[in-house]
C-alpha cells in the first residue's frame, strides 16, 4: 500500500505575486485535480473491495469518489465565474 503524503495549507506560498483572482483561480485548479485524484483512487479501492466481496463497504467508498466529483462540480462553477468577469 503506497502512502499519500498532502497538506491542506495555503497552497499560494511561493507563489508570484499575482491578483487574489488570478490565486483563487490557480488553487481552484489545484483543488479539482487532487479530488479528482483522489476520486481516481477511492473508486479503484472500491473495486478492490468489491472482489473481495466488501461490497457495501464498496458501495460507501463509490459514494465518497462521487462525493468528490460534486465538489469538483462546484469549484467549477466558482471557476467559471472567476472567468466570466
Amino acid at each position: 500500500m503506497s502512502h499519500h503524503h498532502h497538506d491542506h495549507d495555503d497552497h499560494s506560498r511561493g507563489l508570484p505575486e499575482m491578483t487574489f483572482e488570478e490565486k483563487i483561480e490557480k488553487l481552484l485548479d489545484h483543488w479539482i485535480k487532487h479530488n479528482d485524484d483522489h476520486a481516481t483512487t477511492y473508486q479503484g479501492w472500491a473495486d478492490q473491495a468489491k472482489q473481495n466481496h466488501l461490497d457495501e463497504v464498496a458501495a460507501i467508498i463509490e459514494q465518497a469518489a462521487e462525493m468528490n466529483l460534486a465538489v469538483n462540480e462546484k469549484f467549477k462553477k466558482a471557476k467559471a465565474l472567476l472567468q466570466s468577469r
